[in-house]
């Protein structure tokens, strides 16, 4: 791990009751890319596999979506999402951070739906879409990052 900030690498989450979407990036670069989806089992994140990834890469910090009704409130997945992220945190000992991730299922998936309608994409497995929400949520965070200067 390092500890330059810009060169940190990250793991961004979009929790669900059922799947988890893992995205992967890079601070420097920018860059971001779906990685994987961990099933729940009775609504619980399968830690053990949620551990191979973190040992296979490494990464120096951890990103959360956590989700808001448009207005701004939080509802049940909310409570779940900041309790997964606290566990995160404590099972791991690694920075996490949470960010608002209002739509980003609906708008990965509308993404996914046009590059379709456009022959660029397949149809999406149920953790296609979870992967790139994922994505979607560590692209908002690092965007945020960036711009904090």
């Amino acid at each position: 791990m390092t500890n330059d900030k810009s060169s940190r690498t990250l793991l961004a989450f979009d929790f669900g009751l059922r799947r988890i979407g893992v995205a992967i990036g890079q601070e420097i670069t920018g860059t971001t890319r779906p990685l994987a989806t961990v099933a729940c089992r009775q609504q619980k994140p399968d830690w053990d596999a949620i551990a191979r990834l973190l040992e296979s890469w490494q990464p120096d910090a951890l990103v959360v979506g956590v989700p808001y009704h448009m207005d701004g409130g939080e509802h049940e997945i909310t409570t779940a999402a900041r309790r997964f992220a606290r566990q995160l945190q404590g099972r791991f000992q690694l920075p996490v951070f949470e960010m608002d991730e209002r739509l980003s299922s609906y708008a990965a998936e509308a993404e996914w739906s046009e590059e379709r309608a456009q022959g660029k994409r397949k149809k999406a497995e149920k953790g296609d879409i979870d992967q790139r929400a994922a994505q979607m949520i560590l692209e908002s965070w690092l965007y945020q990052e960036k711009n904090k200067s």
